[in-house]
């Protein structure tokens, strides 16, 4: 095991102004190793961070800027958290990650040889560009670095994490959902071609931009049912479930919108194999995990619930035994601002610079 390092790091935050932008602020400005220097927000371009989040006032920050007048070369960053909508981040991480020694008519901005990127969105999670082309409808326009990025699922690819230069950090659904299917699957325990995924999460999952279907009147007081066989985090829990099984895996997958701000519940339905019981499971998935920081497996009868998670980088997982012979229930749970994306993100950035993985994510879950 590596040393931990002390040395602090300078960070950016593309994409600030969003709920996973504040998310990684309020993370990132009590890191005891991550100094913010500079926060873009094109919406609040020049206001003070806690004129756009009220929350955040009191502490030392620089303001919201537009990216275009971001000095990159002033600054000198070492990380960049990138937190821009789904189809933006290919031609700004292509930039920051272009070589050094090119034309001098391109003006575009560079981070420095050794600086690294951490992306929250989609851009770069899907190994295959034309699966990306046909789930995000445009063709991937930075496929060489597609093909540099490590899929940042923390439990999962701890070496590679550490090693890479870009981390395509995982979507809430899908780390909620992949966090108990991949061991069950590596473990020979469930049916590969039988798994059903029916998760419920926040509004805060849809972002913080003004949209008729996240208002007030419309999402409270009701549950619906949306992207129906069509969700874009399909692909993405299909493409490390089949690496987990050495084969493709297609699964049900069906996303809910709940009438509240943060935490998603993946309620998972699994047949069993070769004699293994829900029993059996449970105890498999609770080793597997066994001294991980943020992944715990609950007792016998347990039904992990969101307040359970909230505000926190923790994933709870429960085994239940099905009526139906054969079969198991699995409920996995977490807050889709933290260990669904912000979380992920500074548990990732401390394994990128070498310093102790929990570093900046040890606050306890809120209750109630």
């Amino acid at each position: 095991m590596r040393q931990a390092s002390n040395a602090r790091k300078r960070v950016a935050i593309l994409g600030a102004s969003g709920y996973t932008g504040a998310e990684l602020i309020r993370l990132l400005s009590r890191h005891p190793q991550a100094d913010l220097v500079l926060l873009t927000g094109e919406r609040h371009a020049d206001q003070p961070v806690d004129a756009v989040f009220p929350h955040l006032g009191g502490l030392d920050l620089p303001r919201l800027v537009p990216m275009e007048r971001a000095d990159w070369a002033g600054l000198d960053v070492d990380v960049v958290f990138c937190a821009l909508p789904h189809g933006t981040t290919q031609d700004v991480v292509s930039s920051l990650l272009a070589p050094n020694g090119t034309a001098s008519t391109d003006t575009r901005p560079r981070l420095k040889g050794d600086a690294k990127v951490i992306d929250l969105s989609a851009d770069f999670r899907l190994f295959d560009t034309d699966t990306y082309a046909q789930w995000y409808g445009h063709a991937h326009r930075a496929p060489g670095l597609q093909r540099t990025a490590v899929y940042g699922l923390t439990e999962f690819a701890r070496e590679a994490i550490a090693a890479a230069r870009l981390v395509a950090c995982p979507g809430c659904y899908p780390t909620t959902a992949l966090l108990p299917l991949v061991p069950a699957l590596e473990a020979g325990a469930i049916d590969a071609d039988n798994i059903i995924i029916d998760a419920k999460s926040g509004v805060s999952g849809a972002g913080r931009a003004a949209k008729e279907a996240s208002l007030f009147a419309e999402v409270s007081e009701g549950i619906h049912a949306y992207g129906v066989a069509a969700h874009r985090h399909a692909p993405e829990i299909e493409q490390e479930l089949s690496r987990a099984a050495g084969a493709p895996i297609i699964v049900n997958f069906t996303p809910h919108l709940m009438p509240m701000n943060r935490g998603i519940l993946a309620t998972i339905y699994v047949s069993l194999r070769n004699g293994w019981t829900a029993d059996d499971l449970r105890r498999s998935l609770a080793e597997r995990f066994t001294g991980e920081p943020f992944v715990r497996v609950v007792p016998k009868g347990v039904a992990p619930a969101t307040r359970h998670v909230r505000g926190s980088n923790h994933c709870l997982v429960g085994v239940f035994e099905d009526r139906l012979k054969g079969r198991a229930i699995v409920v996995s749970v977490l807050d889709n601002l933290v260990k669904g994306s912000a979380g992920q993100a500074v548990q990732n950035f401390n394994l990128m610079c070498e310093l102790e993985e929990t570093r900046g994510l040890e606050q306890a879950p809120l209750f109630p």
